[in-house]
């Protein structure tokens, strides 16, 4: 198997849309106050892509290790299983990637504050804890958690932050819940798709432990959550000079969009389920360009 794309894949590079949305969706927003300042936002999306591919790498390193992947699995072919890359390569390869997050972050320092130093820690950590350590977070059912936390609230806010020196905004506090759930939607279907593969390796996923069905009603659910977040938005739609009304086919494209994904979700099984992870991941990214066009063209 050619050896460029064995790494392209080790670093899942179709769920980047997960880590770069809440980004974007910030940047989306300190344009539209006129607040804008590209130096830190570019960096906040280097951190952002760095961070994603290293928990990637790490998250497939720890699975190897821990047995939880098989050879001939249901999703995407892992390297270090299928032997196409060594484990020390692949190691070698995450802490390196690891390295160039943290120097990326350290570079937004001038940009914040001191605690901008112990978060940025903890965000490292948290992209290995998620599948390293003694108590790994996403063999506990906690990955739904991590990604809301580390791919909606912080990323949208932080960046926010770093952009326009402010924080704890209503409208970009929402905005992080929104980008959170539609994250979310994303760890579900894989977890949805591998749920059999995770039971036997006893790595105990939010679908493992409740069942797909509730797994498919969250997916629905999220997806109606995180637009009915940006209430005020699409109020603002209707209501503000300021926000063309041709606004709202944004969250109407994705509410349409978002329950034939779900109704595919609760119809498919196997190897059938996983288009379904890029085209959610996908719909994520697509909705958040559509609403930043609209927010820095207005």
């Amino acid at each position: 198997m050619n050896s460029i794309k064995v790494w392209l894949e080790t670093m899942r590079l179709r769920t980047l849309p997960v880590s770069v949305a809440g980004v974007v969706m910030a940047i989306a927003i300190a344009w539209w106050q006129t607040r804008m300042r590209w130096a830190p936002a570019l960096l906040c999306l280097a951190f952002a892509v760095l961070a994603q591919v290293a928990s990637n790498m790490a998250n497939e390193y720890f699975d190897w290790l821990n047995g939880a992947d098989r050879a001939g699995r249901v999703g995407p072919r892992r390297g270090v299983t299928e032997g196409d890359i060594s484990p020390r390569a692949l190691l070698i390869a995450t802490c390196a990637v690891i390295t160039l997050a943290a120097v990326t972050g350290c570079c937004l320092l001038p940009y914040g504050e001191w605690w901008l130093l112990p978060v940025g820690i903890v965000i490292v950590l948290a992209a290995l804890a998620y599948s390293a350590g003694p108590w790994p977070l996403s063999y506990h059912g906690l990955g739904e958690a991590m990604v809301f936390v580390f791919f909606g609230l912080v990323p949208v806010n932080l960046t926010y932050y770093v952009i326009t020196g402010r924080l704890w905004e209503p409208i970009v506090m929402l905005a992080s819940m929104t980008i959170g759930l539609m994250g979310v939607n994303v760890l579900l279907v894989n977890n949805y798709r591998d749920v059999e593969d995770d039971r036997v390796a006893g790595k105990r996923t939010s679908v493992v432990i409740f069942g797909r069905q509730p797994a498919a009603a969250a997916y629905l659910i999220n997806g109606y959550m995180a637009i009915a977040l940006l209430t005020p938005l699409w109020l603002g739609a209707a209501l503000w000079p300021r926000l063309p009304a041709a606004m709202l086919a944004v969250p109407a494209f994705y509410l349409i969009c978002h329950t034939a994904l779900w109704w595919q979700l609760t119809h498919r099984d196997g190897r059938a389920l996983n288009p379904l992870l890029g085209m959610t991941a996908s719909l994520m990214a697509t909705f958040t360009v559509a609403l930043t066009i609209f927010l820095i063209a207005i």
